[in-house]
């Protein structure tokens, strides 16, 4: 059989999956609408037995652009689950939401003074990797979170499912969409939240939080500005094959295994992004550029040997190659977390960059 038929009858096969899947969504949707109706406040949301969860035929199909911008992502109500040491001009707060059905915790800073007309600006944030166990809501990224909180903006960092007391099994972002959905819900659950303004949602993203925040760029067209730093942003054929070099040999194999055994189901159904470009666009956010309209800027440290810094200055060309705004900065002798001597100097340029534009 010729490459090129097989290649159409491949993908005539993932639409017709989709068109059952998408089916299938919409009646579970209204179902589960219906759920949420009949227990009535946001608190009561989606139990894990209520989930809208697609058909094993065709796992893969909630990673399609599609199927996530069409999804609902209601978050709850913010429950204060605890008062924690403030910071020198902010509170700060343990916090939880539901995503899912899945209780996810998420920390809180809200500043002490007197709240604006119409709330607080927010900076969504958006962590990076850390392994699960090990990750701390209070904790993790303390250093960057203090930076951001003082400078009059309420930051909302929420673990994602499966990360330190959170509920669920943790994920990659990559190659599948829960920790996008808490991410959504956890937008969703924010502006909600008496004292934000629901209208100056900005994001700050390290590492895998950068290809979460693509997700959520093309999802929610009401962000006003990203800033991601030494951001997974590569195409997925660009991250794929940085995946499978860096990560074939890694100690920690029970991950690599669980997470190659994705990787080859979901190619098992539609072929690598370089077999089947056609498919591929409607999961790679990088491709769907064309319709953010918040402004990015993109930091990067040129002795990162975590992540490539190529991805950064690639994703800055073809954000600017289709004339959006966004400004690139990189940082000479500094790693994957930019935490060295340039620090500072990075942190002001995105505190200039929320100001610009969120405050």
């Amino acid at each position: 059989m010729l490459p090129i038929k097989k290649l159409v009858l491949q993908n005539l096969s993932v639409i017709c999956l989709l068109i059952l899947f998408f089916t299938f969504y919409f009646q579970q949707s209204v179902n589960a609408q219906n759920i949420v109706s009949n227990q009535g406040t946001p608190e009561n949301t989606l139990s894990p037995s209520h989930q809208i969860k697609p058909p094993s035929a065709f796992p893969f199909a909630w990673m399609f652009l599609p199927a996530l911008q069409h999804r609902s992502y209601p978050g709850s109500k913010i429950k204060i689950e605890k008062n924690l040491t403030s910071g020198s001009n902010y509170n700060r707060y343990l916090t939880s939401y539901y995503s899912d059905g899945l209780k996810i915790y998420a920390l809180l800073t809200v500043p002490e003074q007197a709240t604006p007309s119409g709330g607080f600006p927010v900076i969504l944030f958006n962590h990076g990797y850390i392994k699960p166990q090990d990750y701390n809501t209070q904790t993790s990224y303390a250093k960057y979170v203090n930076a951001l909180a003082t400078q009059g903006y309420i930051i909302f960092k929420p673990d994602y499912r499966g990360n330190g007391n959170s509920q669920g099994s943790p994920a990659r972002s990559f190659i599948s969409p829960e920790y996008i959905i808490d991410d959504m819900n956890a937008l969703s659950s924010i502006q909600r939240f008496k004292l934000a303004n629901p209208n100056k949602i900005g994001i700050w993203a390290h590492s895998m939080g950068g290809n979460i925040t693509l997700y959520d760029l093309v999802i929610a067209k009401n962000i006003k500005v990203a800033v991601i730093w030494s951001g997974l942003v590569g195409s997925y054929a660009e991250t794929l094959n940085w995946w499978e070099k860096t990560n074939k040999n890694n100690h920690d194999q029970a991950s690599y295994s669980n997470t190659a055994k994705i990787v080859n189901n979901i190619i098992k159904y539609i072929g690598t992004p370089e077999s089947n470009p056609f498919i591929w666009q409607f999961i790679d956010p990088s491709a769907d550029i064309k319709d953010i309209t918040a402004p990015i800027q993109i930091d990067a440290g040129l002795d990162d040997h975590t992540l490539p810094v190529q991805f950064s200055r690639d994703f800055a060309a073809r954000l600017k190659n289709a004339h959006k705004t966004v400004q690139l900065n990189l940082y000479a002798g500094e790693d994957h977390s930019i935490s060295g001597p340039h620090f500072d100097q990075a942190m002001n340029n995105s505190i200039a960059y929320f100001n610009k534009y969120l405050k």
